[in-house]
């Protein structure tokens, strides 16, 4: 079984997660561009166990559909690693470039397409989403 770990810049926080993951995508909403400073997020979505090493602080945040979700930054250099969702237990949700792997899986979805910004080129079989499916 494939083992992945993802950490933050300073290396003070990681996570280690088994198998492929059971999905990887990009979400443009707004808040997503405002928790990364980047213009989307890219997150790779694991089942089962996880492993973290350090210590994290925690930011909940509530989504749009009414989920609650439990970001995870590291306190020296501000990386957010990974998220949870409150009462969706045994799956995670990591940053893909705290892997720093460039043969990464590609990801297969895109949400919130209606806030992408325009020069932002989806690959080639992505579905896009308008806004969160689920």
């Amino acid at each position: 079984m494939t083992t992945r770990t993802a950490s933050c810049t300073c290396g003070q926080l990681s996570i280690e997660v088994q198998g492929e993951p059971r999905g990887v995508g990009i979400c443009n909403c707004l808040a997503c561009q405002r928790r990364t400073g980047s213009v989307f997020a890219a997150l790779a979505g694991f089942a089962g166990s996880y492993q973290v090493t350090g210590e994290a602080t925690e930011y909940v945040r509530t989504g749009d559909q009414g989920a609650r979700f439990i970001f995870r930054f590291c306190p020296v250099c501000g990386t957010n690693l990974f998220h949870t969702e409150e009462g969706m237990e045994g799956g995670v949700s990591v940053a893909v470039g705290a892997f720093a792997d460039p043969g990464f899986p590609p990801p297969q979805v895109s949400v919130y397409d209606c806030r992408r910004h325009p020069w932002v080129q989806l690959p080639a079989g992505l579905v896009a989403y308008e806004k969160d499916p689920a």
